[in-house]
């Protein structure tokens, strides 16, 4: 046998079969493209340059990490489908003479082919999209551009060998289905149907659990804390329960329709239920994937691009005054030569100050369990997830800050909760019971307490006189690692953002000359930041949806490709026995519709349970805006929902092409 003959049917064999090794192709030139493009980002020096760099760099690497363990999973599960239809086709040949290690040679030319086809493509892809990718993050954070390409040797090395090892295994799992199966099952395995498959209610009521508890999860914890550990048990819980309501559920939903004769003795009905029913198990754990994938799609692109449109409402959450100052000196006489220095300033740069405002406040951790709250010496461990931080101020400063008129009895208190609502009508500590005479509906707040993650309670009490109590005795209970009185001036200008800014740095280099125990925060100083931070979220968000919705899109091609070649004979029969051609593409509408919309609609429901903890994730980054979340949300539903028709409508005409030649 010539030496050229192995490479030659390889070539022949993927000419052959282009229907569905082009699609595999074009997938894996894509995911190695995007591979090359984030890990490429990573490395860019350009991107250190900029304001929040390394956020941006951590986030890339982070994104690469993902992208090539999704590259794994998603090009392995999709070649399973190149196999399965080439099965009958490997059969063939070994009846004709070849042995198995001749068809692992054959195998091994064809991967071969699409590996460098794929990896040279992608490469090349990746070289010239990736400056595009640099301009655009450059964008999205207000970045000066950058001209040149960046092209890193290392970049190029790593992908080759990510991939070369990728599409090694592929070769090693397919020649194995090869090698453990005879002629005879490779024959049949091409048109080999599932059985009937029983109705199995205990695996579909754990998936109902399984979803039933996601959700209950996802709809119930409050505590931003807790928060994260609570998403990723919900979503293993949630993705679990899909698999196995597509899977013992859907079954069971069929066999419900059957037996209702009014539905399922109808032409359309009885065909597309039968079929369904008969190959379930297969159809299931693809159902299941597109279900993930699109729930995938649909939370990570509605919170980041929430996140990127929000932008200035989390800096003002951050960042309540456009210019502010928090002074740790322990001196009256401290803080006043601070706050003469700080008006002397805004003189000198001519700033319009407005909203002034200035208060002092003991700000401290404790553990919330039920209305006590406990110093951390007293604090069980398993109350971390209640960890609040009390942040006291006097009622005369927070009548003078919000222009109200409020008054207070002794031991009762006005709160305001910026996340968490406390509940409770008292409020113990330090064995001392306070009566919540209102809970505020508004505050301005502390954008240092913003920026922490856990729970805060703005408590007002009655005079200074209590705060000095209050400071007294969680100085006795924390001994060195106690807070301190502080001191918060904020005010906010209506001058443009290069003014701001050289306020902020003026004001800091004389806190610095004069000695001053003071931070300077400045809004517009920070803004870069925030958008670097979420611009690099939004990006890789975006970047892997279309990971996401590149799999979506070739699972349903194949899909509907193998549900052809599976349902050819069977309608060909169908027509034969009387069915008219009209009534075979009423039963595949039928089919179709049944099947394909019902992942979209599952994504969507899983969407929707996901809302109040995902805002609860979003409010630990200082995104509340609960109203534009739910427009992103509703606007990125809408738009997949219009792609998935558009899949719909393409995959729907080459099914029903295979299934009435």
């Amino acid at each position: 046998m010539k030496k050229t003959f192995y490479p030659k049917l390889a070539l022949s064999n993927i000419k052959k079969n282009s229907k569905t090794y082009i699609p595999y192709i074009l997938t894996c030139i894509l995911t190695v493209s995007m591979f090359y493009i984030v890990k490429s980002l990573s490395l860019n020096p350009g991107i250190d340059e900029m304001i929040g760099g390394d956020t941006i760099a951590f986030t890339m690497t982070l994104g690469s990490w993902i992208v090539a363990l999704f590259a794994f999973i998603f090009l392995f599960y999709t070649n399973s489908f190149l196999v399965k239809r080439r099965k009958k086709e490997f059969g063939v040949f070994n009846i004709l003479g070849l042995e198995k290690r001749h068809l692992a040679a054959v195998l091994g030319w064809e991967t071969l082919y699409v590996m460098i086809l794929s990896i040279a493509a992608g490469i090349g892809m990746g070289i010239a999209l990736d400056k595009v990718m640099f301009l655009l993050i450059g964008k999205l954070v207000g970045a000066d551009i950058v001209l040149g390409f960046f092209v890193d040797a290392k970049t190029i090395l790593v992908t080759v060998e990510l991939f070369a090892g990728i599409f090694l295994l592929i070769l090693l799992n397919s020649v194995r289905q090869i090698h453990i199966s005879n002629p005879i099952d490779l024959l049949r395995a091409g048109n080999a149907g599932e059985k009937e498959p029983q109705t199995k209610w205990l695996i579909a009521v754990t998936g109902v659990l399984c979803v039933g508890s996601g959700y209950y999860i996802a709809l119930t914890v409050e505590n931003p804390l807790a928060s994260i550990f609570a998403f990723f048990i919900a979503v293993i819980l949630v993705i679990i329960g899909t698999y196995l309501l597509f899977t013992a559920g859907s079954i069971a939903v069929l066999k419900l329709l059957r037996k209702n004769k009014k539905f399922y003795y109808k032409t359309k009905h009885f065909t597309s239920v039968s079929g369904m029913i008969y190959r379930m198990k297969q159809n299931a754990a693809g159902l299941a994937n597109i279900c993930i994938l699109s729930s995938m799609v649909l939370v990570t692109v509605s919170s980041t691009s929430s996140m990127v449109i929000g932008i200035d409402d989390m800096l003002k959450t951050r960042y309540p005054s456009e210019l502010s100052i928090i002074s740790y000196e322990n001196k009256e006489e401290r803080n006043k030569e601070l706050i003469d220095l700080v008006h002397k300033i805004q003189k000198e740069k001519n700033l319009h100050v407005s909203n002034e405002m200035q208060y002092t406040y003991l700000g401290f951790s404790a553990f919330k369990n039920g209305d006590t709250f406990l110093i951390e010496r007293d604090a069980s461990i398993s109350a971390i997830d209640d960890m609040h931080v009390l942040i006291f101020l006097s009622l005369s400063d927070y009548n003078a800050i919000e222009g109200e008129n409020k008054t207070l009895e002794e031991n009762e208190i006005l709160i305001y909760s910026n996340r968490v609502p406390y509940k409770e009508s008292v409020l113990n500590l330090f064995g001392k019971q306070y009566v919540v005479k209102q809970r505020l509906e508004h505050f301005i707040g502390n954008g240092m307490a913003a920026a922490d993650i856990s729970n805060s309670q703005y408590i007002v009490v009655q005079d200074q006189t209590i705060l000095n109590e209050l400071y007294e005795k969680q100085k006795e209970a924390y001994g060195s690692h106690c807070s301190n009185i502080k001191l918060l001036y904020g005010f906010d200008c209506d001058d443009d953002s290069g003014e701001q800014k050289e306020f902020y740095y003026e004001l800091s280099e004389q806190m610095k000359i004069q000695g001053f125990n003071a931070i300077a925060e400045s809004r517009e100083e920070e803004r870069m930041s925030f958008a670097s931070l979420y611009g690099g979220f939004f990006f890789i968000g975006v970047f892997l949806s279309t990971l996401f919705i590149m799999a979506t899109v070739l699972i349903i091609y194949y899909k509907q490709i193998s549900e052809g070649y599976d349902d050819k004979e069977r309608f060909a029969i169908m027509q034969k026995v009387g069915m008219e051609l009209r009534e075979v593409k009423a039963s595949i509408r039928s089919q179709v519709l049944m099947v394909f919309f019902l992942p979209l609609a599952v994504a969507g429901i899983h969407t929707a349970a996901s809302f109040k903890l995902m805002s609860e994730i979003l409010a630990i980054l200082n995104f509340v805006n609960v109203r534009l979340y739910v427009l992103c949300t509703v606007i990125v539903y809408l738009v997949f929902a219009g792609m998935y028709t558009g899949i719909y409508v393409i995959t729907a005409k080459v099914y029903y092409r295979i299934v009435s030649r």
